[in-house]
């Protein structure tokens, strides 16, 4: 049973039917009151909390707001609502992406709920458009793929009672910001550490992008293990993009160095299997010349020749715990929002021993 006040709200428009002389005090602010303090009709205030057009961006501002500012939250189970769950993720292109649909879709299957699918591209930030979309088909949760949601964002979901979960975040997420990801730093660390065991020295990098926290955190695992080795951390580690094209570019850099590595911990899959790229093009052997290994464990690492030895992340399993989270958030409070899953090295055919 909820406590005495416990939803109560604190803006302006709560005022007006909270403190209504000795009348018992509602347990929430209503419709009706947020419309009268916006001076607009019911149905306009509806169609903010809808996310349908035909109201000005001044007044949707105006509106949001107060909807934020009473405290206003929808409960229940809207009429209108669909049994759907919302994924959004990067692009439809990737290995990553398939795993995290699968996810996704297993659990929404189980539950008896359907998925439906949004794409943002490559630049990991969520616009207002798609936020506006979200709010007009009204899932009953959200689940996101490396995306920022910004402040405003956060508000109108809660405001319309849809659940968010971040799988994999981008950036550091706030603390009120549910998130499911993977140990990218032990996995750095586990890479590096299976080459310094097969007696490598000269063991180069490839990052991923710099705007994505799982790339900083593997690099900064390599880095870990370098240094508790007493081996020298190089100035600078070239990459930036988590392409198979960007991969073939850095690793033809540092293959055709004097000096060349006898090992590359890339930043994920499709990145190494560039650096095969650039190895065959260069007329070197994998692993006989150079021990390659990934990140991801994608379908493609066991089928590359030779097979990849990589860091298995476990994508499924991230987006289907993120998806039971969401659904869980929809039912009722949760304790703990975070979580992280273990990632675990996956030895295959692309490192050996540096040649004599």
């Amino acid at each position: 049973m909820a406590q005495p006040g416990a939803e109560r709200g604190t803006g302006p428009a709560c005022d007006r039917v909270c403190d209504s002389g000795s009348m018992p005090a509602p347990t929430r602010p209503t419709l009706e009151a947020i419309a009268r303090e916006a001076s607009v009709s019911l149905s306009t205030v509806s169609k903010v909390l809808n996310g349908r057009p035909g109201v000005s961006a001044d007044t949707r501002r105006r509106v949001e707001e107060l909807l934020h500012d009473s405290g206003y939250a929808r409960r229940g189970v809207d009429a209108e609502r669909g049994e759907t769950v919302e994924l959004v993720i990067e692009n439809l292109a990737s290995e990553w992406s398939v795993e995290v649909i699968r996810g996704v879709e297993r659990v929404t299957r189980e539950n008896g709920l359907a998925m439906t699918l949004s794409t943002i591209g490559d630049y990991h930030a969520v616009g207002d458009e798609l936020i506006t979309g979200v709010l007009r088909r009204k899932p009953i949760a959200i689940v996101l793929q490396f995306s920022n949601l910004t402040a405003d964002h956060r508000r109108q979901l809660r405001t319309r009672n849809i659940p968010f979960v971040v799988v994999d975040p981008a950036g550091d997420p706030p603390p009120d910001v549910p998130a499911i990801g993977a140990t990218n730093w032990a996995g750095g660390v586990a890479a590096t550490r299976h080459l310094l065991a097969l007696g490598h020295r000269r063991i180069a990098a490839i990052a991923g992008p710099a705007d994505l926290m799982c790339s900083r955190a593997r690099v900064a695992g390599y880095q870990s293990a370098l240094q508790e080795a007493g081996l020298p951390v190089p100035s600078e580690i070239g990459g930036g993009g988590f392409s198979r094209a960007e991969g073939e570019r850095e690793g033809r850099r540092l293959l055709a160095s004097p000096d060349r590595p006898t090992a590359i911990v890339c930043g994920n899959d499709m990145q190494a299997l560039g650096v095969y790229d650039a190895a065959f093009a260069l007329g070197l052997d994998v692993p006989r010349d150079v021990s390659v290994v990934g990140f991801d464990d994608a379908p493609s690492a066991a089928w590359a020749r030779p097979p990849l030895t990589t860091i298995r992340q476990p994508l499924q399993e991230m987006a289907e715990e993120a998806t039971r989270l969401a659904l869980r958030l929809r039912a009722g409070a949760v304790e703990n929002t975070r979580l992280e899953l273990a990632t675990a090295l996956v030895e295959r055919g692309s490192t050996a021993a540096p040649a004599a």
